[in-house]
């Protein structure tokens, strides 16, 4: 079973406001992380239809490779995801049940960067986070998370 850990966790109060780095948080089932924009319903992309809008997490080894790989420096509250992750592969959760700290998520697609993303961050995010930009997840049972906490992938039904 693949494991990993929170590193960073970060909301931000509306659409388009600076995301605040914060130690734990309570996650919501059908809404996410409380105090977060999109747990709100008032984030950039609420309005439009779409899954996985409820948490967003990226893997800290995607900004790391930014950093390397373009000289793009951005801290883990500019990548605009709300959990920051290491030492899991997030892409191979899409269509799979996770464990994050007490909650249980879904992953429903890849969170690939967009320019409203590069517009918030800098210069070249866009480019460098192509196919690693994370994964969109929708809250399957709430709880608390911190900072430290575990991310698991949960066995499939039938393994």
């Amino acid at each position: 079973m693949e494991q990993g850990n929170i590193i960073s966790i970060q909301v931000a109060r509306t659409g388009g406001a600076p995301m605040e780095t914060i130690a734990h948080a309570l996650i919501v089932a059908g809404r996410g992380l409380q105090g977060d924009r999109y747990h709100e319903g008032i984030g950039t992309y609420s309005n439009r239809p779409g899954s996985g809008r409820h948490v967003t997490l990226i893997e800290s080894e995607a900004l790391e490779a930014l950093k390397r790989d373009y000289g793009v420096d951005i801290a883990a509250a500019q990548a605009r995801r709300n959990i920051v992750t290491r030492a899991v592969a997030l892409n191979h959760f899409v269509g799979r049940e996770f464990t994050v700290g007490e909650a249980r998520l879904r992953g429903m697609r890849l969170c690939d960067p967009c320019v409203y993303l590069e517009s918030l961050s800098a210069p070249g995010a866009l480019r460098g986070l192509i196919h690693r930009g994370g994964l969109r997840a929708e809250v399957v049972s709430g709880g608390m998370i911190r900072v430290g906490d575990a991310v698991s992938a949960l066995p499939d039904r039938f393994e």
